[in-house]
């Protein structure tokens, strides 16, 4: 990757004004023309959101989307829908007992419509702070008994000589008590919001679990298993890598090996399963600032904790730089898929959405670098000036290139806003065009939202603010 050190978030504000606009005219086309009884709109096939029944992971975006959009242009019409089919339809969201996904559909809706209230931007009376604040506590509680030990106690640390954190547990996937996998690190915002708030999870006998605790032991168990320190793991362990899922023998808690629902294998990296690992530890240590250092003690203290979720964002964000994302900051959407090798080198040149090879990813872009622009600003408030420079740089670089075309979706007539995302490759879910031989020109919910999360996050930056989940 090509980073442009020259960009700043000021020179990107006729760009990501361009996305408010497109955002604004994508929300309301698809309110008009989605009928909720067919399920969550989940990607665009020849332009047109369409289902696709997996898990209902994709309505937090759909809504939220309205909660960004108002909060980066003020237009209330964004905000009034946003409320209303939170209010409607997310209920059943919160209380979820079979998913790993509640950062994404209910901090997505919920945490907003909090945030925005509280921050004055968006008229709210105190009870509907409660009301949101009560649907955010439930959800954490709920994600956070979605939880299984492994048969690690002794702490660990990506970092030679390193406090270190226990590996002793996580969040498992709707694949079941065995899997764990490296997307559920962003839903760990649901649960130290529910903590922030004072909640915890009532167990049996009445026992009270943390859920911040719970949080950071998920964390450390997914780097632990998910992502790869170079440190000589396996054959193919390269520092940054990340596997899509860890397997575990749930008779005894011994993890038994990687594997890989979306990506092409074990070996390889799903690119989008790395943007939710830098996104989601760079959140988190941003979180970790608004805590006392006392609240950390029992998982390892906060060196321990810091270290790790540190370690784990800059392994993988250098990783996507310098290890496959294109030269424009735009990766395919696996490190090494079957016909990558007919590419050629990707790192000399800009992604091509167009070949006729291997699919490119705009969501994973999107998501990453909302993730290093965090790790940059935290970074730079730390006193490491350079090392936060490049990762702003990089995040803003990526932004660059997704916010024109042929990534910004500007016909009217389709329905996505951030073009070239891609679902599911290997179960050949994604729509192909007639005379291509692999899937582009379509949009998904999760691009769309954090193509706008990113314009927000940037939009913020050029005005001297800042803009936290929490």
């Amino acid at each position: 990757m090509k980073i442009n050190a020259t960009l700043t978030p000021q020179k990107l504000t006729r760009k990501t004004a361009r996305v408010f606009e497109l955002a604004g005219q994508k929300i309301r086309a698809l309110d008009a023309a989605w009928d909720p009884t067919n399920g969550t709109p989940v990607f665009t096939v020849k332009g047109r959101y369409t289902s696709r029944g997996w898990t209902e992971w994709t309505q937090g975006f759909q809504f939220g989307m309205g909660f960004l959009h108002f909060d980066a242009t003020g237009d209330t019409r964004s905000f009034a829908l946003a409320r209303e089919k939170t209010i409607k339809f997310m209920a059943s969201h919160v209380s979820h007992i079979g998913v790993h996904d509640h950062g994404f559909n209910n901090v997505s809706t919920y945490g907003n419509l909090r945030r925005l209230i509280l921050e004055g931007r968006a008229p709210g009376s105190p009870d509907e702070v409660n009301f949101a604040e009560l649907a955010l506590k439930v959800s954490g509680a709920v994600q956070a008994a979605r939880h299984v030990p492994t048969a690690y106690r002794t702490p660990w640390s990506p970092i030679a000589g390193g406090a270190g954190v226990a590996p002793s547990g996580y969040v498992y996937s709707f694949n079941g008590p065995q899997s764990l996998f490296a997307d559920t690190i962003r839903s760990m915002r649901a649960l130290v919001v529910a903590h922030q708030l004072g909640h915890v999870l009532m167990g049996e006998g009445d026992k009270p679990i943390n859920l911040l605790h719970r949080a950071i032991e998920h964390a450390a168990t997914t780097a632990r298993f998910n992502v790869f320190f170079g440190q000589g793991r396996d054959s193919y362990d390269v520092r940054g890598r990340v596997a899509h899922e860890s397997v575990f023998n749930r008779n005894d808690g011994q993890f038994r090996c990687p594997s890989s629902q979306q990506g092409y294998s074990p070996f390889t990296t799903w690119t989008r399963g790395a943007a939710w690992i830098i996104c989601g530890y760079a959140e988190q240590l941003e979180f970790l600032e608004t805590i006392r250092g006392t609240e950390l003690d029992a998982v390892g203290g906060r060196r321990a904790v810091t270290d790790l979720f540190l370690e784990t964002a800059r392994a993988t964000s250098d990783y996507y730089i310098d290890g496959y994302s294109a030269k424009d900051g735009v990766p395919y959407w696996d490190s090494m898929a079957l016909n990558s090798h007919k590419l050629g080198d990707t790192t000399k040149k800009d992604a091509d959405p167009f070949n006729p090879h291997e699919p490119v990813d705009s969501s994973a872009a999107a998501i990453a670098a909302q993730g290093m622009i965090r790790l940059g600003t935290y970074l730079a408030a730390k006193g490491e000036k350079a090392a936060g420079k490049k990762y702003l740089q990089a995040g803003l670089t990526i932004a660059d290139t997704l916010f024109a075309e042929p990534y910004l979706s500007t016909d009217k007539k389709h329905q996505g806003l951030l073009l070239h995302s891609v679902y599911h490759r290997p179960n050949g879910w994604d729509y192909i065009p007639p005379g291509r031989k692999v899937p582009c020109g379509e949009s998904s919910m999760w691009g769309d939202y954090h193509a706008l999360e990113l314009a927000l996050l940037v939009q913020r930056l050029a005005e001297e603010k800042y803009y936290t989940f929490f």
